[in-house]
């Protein structure tokens, strides 16, 4: 679908870039904890900086920055973040085992960079995050985000979702939400907010400014559970220009009641 598009795009961008490991993992949590029927978690941190940044600040030499929840028991969903956070900005087209083996490969990079180009006065950007933005017994969502420079006109932006049924120990998809045969007329629904949205009328092409294949309106399965409705989310570079920016498309229960199954995570927000 488009989001893997976007994350091989991101990977070819930046190809050339290779791999050494800079300073030890500076780690910290945070104890975080929810009630007794949520999911406990810890927040941990690593921040490494190139080995030439001496007494620079970090914003003015290579350095990467990550925080994400590490979840108490639940390996299955833990490996799911980690999937996530390494896929965002993939060298090789292919995501680390650990965020640590990330960090090492992005200074590592930036070293080898630096040796073809040691009098290009550049460095390296890599901050990325998941947080938890909903949480209750049922349902743990999730946002895992980022932005990269490693050279060119600007740097890359990525944001994914992650919607896990706590009880089911399981990545929620939209077959898990809507009943079947549900796909045509959640686009149908989707398409009417978008055009409202873009101020578009019913007919209007959408070749010009946007990038659908073969200019018809899709969704993608990037999306997060929220207590109003589906949003689905497309990344820059997705669906409209780098400079076009995100675009973001709530779709709310209320027009979607119908394709959407009995007793699922969501049936506590259908009133």
């Amino acid at each position: 679908m488009k989001t893997i598009c976007l994350l091989c795009f991101i990977a070819i961008s930046f190809a050339f870039a290779s791999c050494q490991w800079g300073t030890p993992a500076k780690q910290k949590a945070a104890a975080v904890s929810g009630s007794n029927d949520t999911l406990a978690y810890t927040y941990k941190t690593i921040h490494e900086r190139a080995a030439d940044c001496g007494n620079k600040p970090d914003s003015a030499c290579t350095v990467i920055r990550v925080k994400y929840p590490v979840f108490t028991g639940q390996k299955t969903l833990n490996d799911s973040v980690t999937r996530k956070l390494t896929s965002l900005f993939a060298m090789d087209g292919q995501p680390d085992s650990t965020v640590a083996l990330m960090s090492k490969k992005f200074l590592q990079a930036y070293t080898d960079f630096k040796k073809q180009n040691p009098k290009l006065d550049m460095y390296y950007e890599l901050n990325s995050y998941a947080k938890v933005i909903i949480q209750d017994s049922s349902l743990t969502t999730l946002e895992i985000g980022g932005y990269t420079y490693q050279g060119g006109a600007h740097g890359a932006s990525a944001t994914f979702f992650i919607n896990w049924d706590t009880k089911a120990n399981k990545s929620i998809t939209l077959s898990d939400l809507f009943r079947d045969n549900y796909t045509e007329k959640l686009k149908s629904t989707a398409e009417t907010i978008f055009r409202k949205n873009e101020k578009l009328s019913d007919t209007a092409s959408l070749a010009k400014d946007y990038f659908f294949k073969d200019n018809r309106f899709a969704l993608n399965d990037n999306f997060s559970v929220t207590p109003l409705g589906i949003k689905f989310f497309f990344n820059q570079y997705e669906i409209k220009p780098y400079a076009a920016g995100t675009t973001t498309l709530l779709i709310p229960y209320s027009q979607i009641r119908s394709l959407l199954r009995p007793n699922t995570v969501v049936a506590k927000y259908i009133k």
